[in-house]
């Protein structure tokens, strides 16, 4: 990736609606060669797709919450199929597998407390592989849109 590639996909990040002709006035290259860069960034899997930014509060769901999850055994068979239920849920947003003492970080987002306690009591306590759950409601999220990209790590 050099300098063009990094440059695109900064303006892309900023707003991936832009039109190819501003994305290129902007970094200073031709429209076809923004195109063809584009691309590119696409072909290799760099640039996976344009996500819509929503105003949760805005569809209802304006309570967010991080739950940890512990699951007991901890085998890949009850890892990957508490995974994939997890986020076939309707108010699950994303879901971090981790290590330490959690293995799920799972971020929701639900109309209120008494969804949220439905969600924790109702759903995620009822499956036998689930060991320990523990929640925290979201404040606030930021996030940060745009990211730098780095040079790829050399293995020695």
């Amino acid at each position: 990736m050099d300098e063009l590639d990094k440059a695109i996909l900064r303006e892309l990040q900023s707003d991936a609606r832009r039109t190819n002709r501003d994305i290129a006035a902007a970094v200073g290259v031709s429209p076809t060669t923004a195109l063809e860069r584009t691309r590119g960034l696409s072909r290799r899997g760099v640039i996976r797709g344009a996500l819509l930014d929503v105003d949760l509060p805005a569809i209802g769901r304006p309570v967010q919450a991080l739950i940890a999850v512990r699951i007991r055994p901890p085998s890949r068979r009850m890892i990957e199929g508490f995974r994939q239920w997890v986020c076939s849920l309707p108010d699950t947003l994303g879901v971090f597998v981790t290590t330490g003492t959690e293995d799920f970080l799972i971020h929701v987002a639900v109309p209120d407390n008494d969804s949220l306690y439905a969600f924790v009591i109702d759903k995620l306590t009822e499956r036998p592989e689930v060991a320990d759950v523990r929640t925290s409601v979201v404040y606030e999220h930021v996030r940060n849109t745009r990211i730098t990209p780095t040079l790829p790590h050399k293995n020695p």
